[in-house]
């Protein structure tokens, strides 16, 4: 009985790898007959059957059949015939992709133990020119809005760069893989196919033309993608590496200020801000910034010593100019209600250390009026008129009445 088993096992797999074959011996002659649609129907169960007996053969039938397809439109565009361009480009990039399915098997030992490669040199001749036209089949689906044709194209483009079928090819000198590499990763993110932008940038970081632009693509892919705590502090552990780098780059520390900044956490800012006046104390932006959380946590002399440090770097900087007479004028009244007593009363030698402070802002807020007279960047002239009320300075307070009339209604 187990005898008959196996004869009929054997029959059963006897008869099916048959049928493979067959359906390989009638892909063939539809092929030979024009019929390239039907032969590629035909020959597609062949070609992923365990019975299918030279699974080189088929891949490489495929490899001519798609080839055909392709040669048959670019011939309708030379001749400048009606042509189809998605079908075009797609057929050559399922040829190529057949070719190296075919040199996969190819290389395979025969049940004999030896290798005996059929096809190689045949598909690197054919392939190693119609690489550039991967490159413009990609460029003609992108000109007609075909994203995902023109990512497939230039995506093959660059896959075959390093093909197993060229491993026995001199390749020319690549002047469009980078160009390649970038344009397919930045069609992918616009699509918000991250997985594909991001491998693809990062091929193109290979290029120094590219790599700055492709690095940035990869931080903001990883930005993008972040949803744990564990995401966002690797997009922050991948940030400082990158300013430590390159500390000469704004962007980086543009995004790593975006960073704290949303996290709202002005610790964690402020120590980032003290770390990066220990770098470059020579960073005015970090003195700026320094100044903000010192000013956001309400420690005022903190922030007025910041804002210095960067007006000494730059004394045209309205808004830090600005800045200081804010943190001033916070510092006074903090200090007055330190010195009031309980039933609100100061006595006049306190109110004058109150009124000594008010006098240091009143030199930063005429700076900022000197920078700023029309007030774009800053309010300075309401600040500078309170002061001048406190100090009872009113001839000065009739002249910024005089620019600004709706002080009068204060």
């Amino acid at each position: 009985m187990k005898k008959f088993l196996m004869m009929a096992m054997m029959a059963a797999a006897a008869t099916t790898a048959f049928a493979q074959d067959a359906l390989v011996k009638e892909a063939k002659k539809l092929y030979a007959a024009g019929e390239l649609d039907q032969a590629a129907a035909k020959l597609t169960p062949a070609l992923t059957a365990a019975e299918t007996k030279d699974k080189a053969e088929a891949w490489n039938l495929m490899n001519e059949i798609k080839y055909k397809v392709y040669q048959n439109e670019y011939q309708n565009l030379i001749l400048q015939k009606p042509y189809d361009t998605d079908r075009m480009v797609n057929a050559l990039v399922e040829a190529f992709k057949a070719a190296e399915e075919c040199e996969k098997y190819d290389v395979l030992p025969n049940e004999k133990g030896k290798v005996k490669i059929r096809f190689r040199k045949a598909n690197a001749t054919r392939y190693l020119p119609e690489r550039q036209w991967l490159y413009n089949g990609g460029v003609l689906q992108y000109q007609a809005q075909n994203t995902p044709g023109a990512i497939k194209a230039w995506g093959a483009y660059i896959e075959s760069a390093k093909s197993p079928i060229f491993v026995e090819t001199t390749m020319p000198a690549d002047t469009l893989l980078a160009d390649a590499a970038y344009n397919t990763a930045l069609l992918a993110y616009q699509d918000k196919d991250y997985a594909t932008a991001k491998k693809y940038a990062e091929v193109a970081t290979q290029f120094p033309e590219k790599e700055d632009d492709a690095i940035n693509m990869k931080l903001f892919i990883q930005k993008e993608t972040a949803t744990t705590h564990a995401d966002s502090v690797a997009y922050l552990t991948e940030l400082k590496k990158l300013h430590a780098a390159k500390p000469d780059k704004e962007q980086y520390f543009n995004l790593l200020q975006e960073y704290y900044s949303r996290a709202n956490d002005a610790a964690a800012m402020k120590a980032w801000a003290k770390e990066e006046t220990g770098l470059d104390a020579q960073n005015k932006m970090a003195w700026a910034l320094l100044g903000e959380a010192e000013m956001n946590s309400e420690n005022w002399q903190g922030a007025i010593d910041a804002f210095k440090k960067a007006v000494e770097l730059d004394p045209n900087w309205t808004p830090c100019v600005f800045n200081i007479a804010v943190c001033l004028q916070s510092k006074a009244r903090a200090l007055q209600d330190q010195l009031t007593d309980k039933n609100g009363n100061i006595t006049k030698v306190n109110f004058e250390k109150v009124k000594d402070v008010l006098r240091e802002a009143v030199p930063y807020l005429e700076k900022a009026k000197e920078l700023d007279p029309e007030r774009k960047e800053t309010h300075w002239s309401y600040l500078l008129y309170n002061i001048y009320y406190n100090l009872d300075e009113k001839a000065k307070m009739t002249e910024l009445e005089a620019i600004d009339p709706s002080l009068k209604d204060l």
